[in-house]
């Protein structure tokens, strides 16, 4: 490591602390917690103004898992305590539907709007509770926790009860990287051997049927046996996506002593930041095709908040893993491009959604998928681990 690069790494996690702190927190604490009903609003305008009181449940529990982070990591501030038990408690008492599968939407006052096939929802309220009774010291919410863990466990592994994605069988990536970091949340409070047995499981799936070394990629749908399914939606590489698993699974490494895992999630970082970063303007871009043909989702050369995110987080995880400067140098490029672009000069919070060439397409500051969670995690988990790497030097 550089003097350079040493400076750079202690300029910015002092910084990460410091938008969390004063910039994230605070405009959703003032814009998006909801102090009638309880639980937290995401549908708002660059300003903070509500456009939707329509609540997204998933954001429920991700706000409330961000929170207690938040809490346990960088400063122990009691609102964020209290906002956290806020949108856990909003999900016990509105949110789960009487067969125990969570609900997608609800109104301001949890009144049930929507429900999809998926169980992130669940996921992400699993993580909320673990997290939460972490910083609370609260055991019931790590039983609760649990429980919700195998009772996804229990609907993913029942025919029928999730309405299938498609008649082509077929496998995702999207849920066996969900449950490897739902499974690592929780390990850190409960003491169970479901919570191996899922890390094992999750990690073999991602290096069996999703890792395509012929593509130098993850692919996010295959055929039952990990084969290409090839069509446009088959051959889809969603490089953010990848590097996000990346770095579970260098988590999942050290939680677990398994090298292999590091070297898995290091792999997968390199193919996928190879496909993601542009060259040309700089960011992840947000989908390729593995045979280099034309992708057809419309939004396919824009550059999302979210896997600006994962690159920074991943990074820097590359690097303590390894201690190779090549790492540090693509932290710093992808850290400095993505506040360039994503950071609003004049109002809190950041922008989501950007054109390919980094100018802003839309500029609200959530919705019913965008909210406090992927930014204010990469705050928290960039402070770590620049204030690990700065330990060991």
């Amino acid at each position: 490591m550089t003097t350079e690069q040493k400076s750079y790494l202690t300029k910015y996690s002092e910084w990460y602390k410091r938008e969390l702190t004063e910039s994230i927190m605070p405009f959703w604490l003032e814009h998006g917690l909801d102090r009638v009903h309880g639980g937290v609003y995401t549908c708002v305008d660059r300003d903070g103004t509500l456009m939707d009181s329509t609540k997204s449940v998933w954001f429920q529990g991700r706000f409330g898992y961000v929170a207690a982070y938040a809490y346990n990591h960088v400063e122990k501030n009691p609102d964020w305590l209290k906002a956290s038990l806020s949108c856990i408690e909003f999900i016990e008492k509105h949110c789960i539907d009487s067969d125990g599968h969570m609900f997608f939407t609800v109104s301001a006052d949890g009144t049930p709007e929507r429900k999809r096939r998926y169980v992130f929802s669940d996921t992400f309220a699993a993580i909320a509770m673990a997290e939460y009774s972490k910083a609370s010291g609260d055991a019931s919410y790590a039983r609760k926790a649990l429980e919700t863990f195998r009772r996804i466990r229990t609907m993913l592994s029942t025919p029928g009860f999730l309405e299938p994605k498609s008649y082509v069988p077929g496998r995702g990536h999207s849920i066996t990287m969900i449950m490897l970091n739902t499974a690592l949340v929780l390990k850190q409070v409960c003491d169970d051997p479901v919570l191996d047995e899922q890390i094992r499981s999750s990690a073999h799936d991602i290096e069996a049927y999703h890792m395509h070394p012929e593509y130098k990629c993850i692919l996010e749908s295959v055929r039952p046996d990990g084969s290409l399914i090839d069509t446009c939606e088959g051959r889809v590489i969603n490089p953010g996506h990848g590097i996000e698993t990346a770095w579970f699974l260098m988590n999942a490494s050290e939680v677990t002593g398994e090298k292999h895992y590091r070297d898995m999630g290091l792999t997968i970082f390199d193919w996928q930041y190879a496909w993601g970063w542009d060259e040309e303007y700089g960011g992840i871009i947000n989908f390729r095709d593995c045979k280099g043909l034309p992708c057809q989702d419309y939004s396919q050369d824009m550059k999302f908040w979210w896997p600006q995110c994962e690159t920074v987080i991943a990074s820097l995880y590359s690097y303590l893993m390894t201690e190779d400067d090549r790492y540090l140098n693509i932290y710093m490029k992808a850290n400095d491009w993505a506040i360039e672009h994503l950071r609003d000069r004049e109002y809190p919070e950041w922008y989501g959604y950007l054109h390919r060439d980094g100018t802003v397409a839309q500029p609200a500051k959530g919705n019913l998928f965008k909210g406090p969670f992927h930014i204010p995690r990469m705050l928290c988990t960039a402070y770590i681990l620049c204030e690990r790497i700065l330990e060991k030097r």
